[in-house]
């Protein structure tokens, strides 16, 4: 592409590609960005189509270029620095985005999502229509994909069934952020068990520092999912910190929030799946790519977004 604007003909609801890499060096060369690989002695270079690109997660063991930000920025493309594996994600020991600072963004969504945020009990009926478009999406997700029902997980299970309609009535009765929030962590919790027992995980526990691959493998996906919400904040305009759930206190806060539109939908399933298949990180992160991909998991959650930030502003 000749014209930096062609860089952005490319919706970012649209593209497809999301980058982990480690132990290379990006950079600009021949007005690409590349990365740089050393195997066996040879140096190979990998051409990166940032048009179509909404993240990129350096690990460890990478370097970038002034040169390549540049252009990554001009494409319209987050930039984020993990650990390894995609996770954690770390800058200066705090969740941490290089956004491009010179691209034109929307400024209706910010209004109408200040318009209700100042608000507790506004802000509290965002947050319930959040999670109830949560449930709806995982309904949709699990009651058409023949993959995670081939592994016995279907929307009309008992006892999933169960647990969402738990989660609704809770959802709906919840009186304060912190009623949600335990709601929330309830149905996850059932969802986990359901998911183990299918995949035979007999006495999971989720641990975050667990060394196990599916507390490893739900690690993974949900980076990869934070990646997608803060792709679709950053492009729609709302800051991060304006969270409708977790701790106003916590920068990235609203980046969580967003991410837990897909992450029990997609990420959990597949995390138990895979690691019952013995697969490994990288096969388990193109099969969470995939899944993000053919759920249109982006376009859900700037849909999602945007519904939420014009009903908020009308309560």
């Amino acid at each position: 592409m000749d014209q930096l604007s062609d860089l952005k003909a490319i919706l970012h609801s649209k593209r497809a590609n999301i980058y982990y890499l480690e132990k290379c060096r990006v950079m600009q060369k021949d007005g690409r960005v590349v990365y740089l690989t050393d195997e066996t002695n040879e140096k190979q270079y990998w051409n990166i189509p940032i048009a179509n690109t909404t993240v990129i997660l350096l690990g460890m063991g990478t370097s970038i270029t002034q040169s390549a930000v540049r252009m990554l920025a001009s494409a319209g493309v987050l930039i984020g620095f993990s650990g390894s594996g995609g996770t954690p994600l770390i800058a200066a020991g705090e969740v941490e985005w290089l956004s491009p600072q010179s691209e034109y963004r929307p400024t209706e969504y910010v209004q109408n999502w200040l318009a209700f945020w100042f608000d507790g009990n506004k802000r509290l009926a965002v947050a319930k229509r959040l999670q109830q478009l949560r449930l709806d999406y995982l309904q949709q997700v699990w009651g058409r994909d023949r993959d995670l029902q081939a592994h016995g997980l279907y929307a009309d299970d008992a006892d999933v069934e169960r647990a969402l309609s738990n989660a609704k009535t809770k959802i709906a009765q919840s009186a304060s952020v912190t009623d949600l929030l335990t709601a929330e962590a309830q149905l996850t919790k059932n969802l986990y068990k359901i998911a183990a027992n299918l995949t035979r995980h007999d006495g999971f526990t989720r641990d975050h520092a667990g060394e196990d691959d599916a507390n490893a493998f739900l690690n993974h996906g949900n980076y990869l999912a934070y990646g997608l919400a803060a792709t679709t904040l950053w492009v729609l305009g709302i800051p991060h910190g304006f969270a409708v759930m977790h701790g106003k206190t916590r920068r990235g806060a609203l980046v969580f929030d967003v991410a837990d539109l897909v992450k029990d939908a997609l990420v959990l399933p597949w995390a138990f799946i895979c690691a019952s298949e013995k697969m490994n990180e990288q096969e388990f992160r193109q099969q969470c790519l995939q899944s993000f991909a053919e759920h249109k998991a982006l376009d859900f959650m700037f849909e999602a977004v945007k519904t939420l930030s014009e009903e908020g502003s009308r309560l």
